[in-house]
């Protein structure tokens, strides 16, 4: 009797690429470690290896799946700044004197989940600290988020009315989430709402 071909009817796992579905698992694994990791220590202290040993892999196929330490990052904040990405189409339904109170709810929601805060907190403490990291951030915020919230308005100096609006929604967020100044901080969210909204609205179609 013959010895079966190798690889045929003995389990032996074939060379090269992994399945598909094993690349992708390795993948969204990857990107929650480094989420994870850049939340707990920051930008500058988090290095690609250290991100591949949490996750079990080795740094090569980090880079394979990534690239750069830069890039890397873009991809995890990129996933974990999508619900802030919404904001655009969440606030789309109404009138447009009403935008300044569906943005604010909208985004002080975001923060008060506990889900979606810890990765939103990991790109702020990053951001204020590495000029690298700033860069992603601010491609990102500009790109995805504050052009198609001007696009939404349809009024002179939409840009920069979105920019205003989002300045003084990420000044909220830095001071109440990540500084954590009193007693901003442990305000009822309904109360900064009512507070904050208005300050949008003016920033959004104010003359």
């Amino acid at each position: 009797m013959t010895d079966a071909p190798a690889g045929k009817g003995t389990g032996a796992r074939r060379r090269g690429r992994p399945p598909r579905t094993e690349s992708a698992d390795t993948r969204d694994r990857i990107l929650v470690t480094a989420r994870e990791e850049f939340s707990e220590h920051g930008y500058e202290k988090t290095s690609v290896r250290a991100i591949a040993k949490a996750a079990g892999v080795d740094s090569a196929l980090i880079h394979h799946y990534f690239g750069t330490k830069e890039q890397i990052f873009e991809a995890a904040i990129s996933v974990a700044f999508a619900p802030a990405l919404n904001a655009p189409t969440a606030i789309a339904d109404g009138p447009l004197d009403g935008v300044g109170e569906r943005l604010t709810r909208f985004i002080f929601g975001i923060w008060e989940n506990p889900t979606t805060r810890t990765p939103l907190l990991a790109i702020l403490r990053s951001a204020v600290t590495n000029e690298t990291a700033a860069a992603v951030f601010r491609r990102l915020i500009v790109s995805q988020l504050l052009r198609r919230l001007a696009e939404q308005l349809d009024l002179p100096d939409a840009e920069l009315r979105a920019e205003l609006a989002g300045a003084q929604l990420v000044g909220c967020a830095m001071l109440r989430y990540v500084i954590k100044v009193e007693p901003l901080a442990s305000a009822d969210v309904e109360q900064l709402v009512a507070r904050v909204a208005p300050a949008v609205q003016r920033h959004l179609t104010g003359p």
